[in-house]
């Protein structure tokens, strides 16, 4: 597996980035100021990453994603972790990640890659998402905000 940034010219993989949010305009606009890093094997994409600079010490994995059937190989760790590198190499104190406080698999993750939970943003869904986002039986509401330091 290479992790590699998006060229330009290349058309960013939609269908991931729209299985970590359900917003095409959100995608399209984070797009534009951020930078797009895919993991393929074989010529194949199988996730993806969206890294933006949020402020002068920190950067956000705004979106990170893998198919479905390449879950469970620990590409989803090594997108996180080429992220860390990539926040490392352009001078950021913090990189951080929000999620939502019905994703209980990602919770969890972020945490076990050395995340710290720092905040939650109550009603965030609700005020950005005009259809309700529901995952595992619970209704997206807030989000559960989660930082690293570099």
């Amino acid at each position: 597996m290479k992790i590699r940034k998006l060229h330009p010219t290349e058309t960013p993989p939609m269908d991931l980035l729209l299985e970590a949010d359900p917003s095409i305009t959100k995608i399209e606009s984070y797009l534009r100021q951020g930078s797009s890093f895919i993991a393929e094997i074989d010529n194949h994409i199988s996730g993806i990453y969206v890294l933006l600079p949020t402020s002068s010490g920190t950067a956000e994995v705004i979106n990170i994603s893998v198919r479905e059937a390449d879950q469970g190989r620990g590409i989803g760790k090594k997108l996180i972790h080429h992220a860390i590198e990539q926040a490392r190499a352009q001078s950021y104190a913090y990189l951080e990640v929000g999620t939502g406080n019905s994703s209980i698999d990602q919770i969890a993750f972020y945490q076990k890659c050395g995340f710290r939970m720092i905040a939650i943003d109550h009603d965030f869904f609700l005020r950005h998402y005009e259809e309700p986002i529901f995952e595992n039986g619970i209704q997206c509401r807030d989000m559960v905000r989660f930082r690293y330091i570099l």
